[in-house]
């Protein structure tokens, strides 16, 4: 490919005027590219998330004006995480399957007040169990594959019964996007959505959002026995592919920012959707920043987020997603 040379070619022209920025964008970012967290509690009052400056975890009655507010900003979608009481987690996690749990009723208030706004639930044990971990462990503390995947089928099951209509698998267990998929089509729900947590890595950057599902305290060693090392970048390859021979609609990479060479290795290789999570330790990073005064909130969070789309996320997963969409809108 010939190019003209300087100065025939300068590259500086375009950039002058902000209507000529806007023109060759080759990147773009929208509200309709953005998932928002919430987190679901079962107490009356809005409760404030120390070690996330601004989340706050959500009564069920007050979980659909959330859902408002999304769409309103154009936020198509919503992620749903409970923060089970403590007194209803166990070693079996039996509460998972309740169909009257906190995740169930906060997907039925939503759909009841905003039908049309897309759901996200997280299908995964360690909200229920009373040891922290994503499945059921045996007498050692390791997790139990198979047994685990059982469950999980069952939790997907009772989340798609209550209007889930993505249900995202975030546990790591071996072959568990497959069942899923076969119950969900055995129980005539062919088109709740699966959205794997395909490449997900036992990262560092996870710890304030234990703080928010109360987790922290519980948990019993660590989750490297089933959550990917962050040296590894062609297994990740593998277990996208894997999941998506399973039958998963879409995939998701977690974390965010510190793996962006995963998202465009997916993209690149797979052609399919593949979302990011910007996680509690990167939200919690900008917001510290900005607190120090290090950083401009707005600038810092638009260009954070236009890093994911640049890299080739469909979209992304982001406690900022309601301050974005509504700096896009304004």
């Amino acid at each position: 490919m010939t190019h003209a040379a300087f100065p025939a070619l300068r590259l500086r022209r375009p950039r002058r005027h902000a209507w000529s920025r806007a023109l060759y964008a080759e990147t773009v970012l929208t509200p309709a590219d953005l998932i928002w967290p919430l987190f679901i509690s079962n107490n009356d009052d809005v409760e404030p998330i120390a070690s996330l400056p601004g989340v706050s975890r959500w009564p069920v009655a007050k979980i659909a004006e959330r859902a408002a507010e999304a769409k309103a900003a154009g936020i198509p979608c919503l992620a749903l995480f409970p923060n089970t009481p403590r007194d209803k987690r166990t070693e079996d996690a039996a509460e998972a399957f309740n169909p009257d749990n906190l995740m169930c009723r906060a997907i039925r208030a939503i759909k009841d007040k905003v039908p049309d706004i897309g759901l996200l639930t997280d299908v995964a044990l360690d909200p229920y169990t009373s040891h922290g971990h994503d499945g059921i462990i045996d007498e050692s503390g390791h997790v139990l594959n198979d047994v685990t995947s059982e469950l999980l089928v069952a939790q997907a099951l009772v989340q798609a019964e209550a209007g889930s209509d993505i249900v995202a698998p975030s546990d790591m267990m071996d072959g568990r996007v497959g069942a899923i998929r076969a119950a969900l089509e055995g129980a005539g729900k062919v088109d709740v959505q699966i959205m794997a947590y395909a490449a997900k890595y036992a990262s560092a950057f996870y710890g304030p959002f234990r703080d928010a599902v109360d987790t922290r305290g519980l948990l019993k060693g660590d989750k490297k026995g089933y959550q990917m090392s962050p040296s590894n970048a062609e297994e990740a390859l593998r277990e996208v592919a894997l999941d998506l021979a399973e039958g998963a609609d879409s995939v998701m990479v977690k974390p965010g920012l510190p793996y962006l060479d995963i998202v465009r290795l997916v993209k690149e290789r797979f052609e399919v959707p593949v979302f990011a999570y910007q996680v509690s330790g990167e939200y919690a990073m900008i917001e510290h920043a900005i607190a120090a005064g290090a950083a401009d909130r707005d600038a810092m969070v638009m260009e954070t987020l236009m890093s994911f789309k640049r890299a080739g996320a469909s979209g992304v997963l982001t406690y900022h997603a309601l301050h974005a969409a509504r700096l896009m809108g304004a």
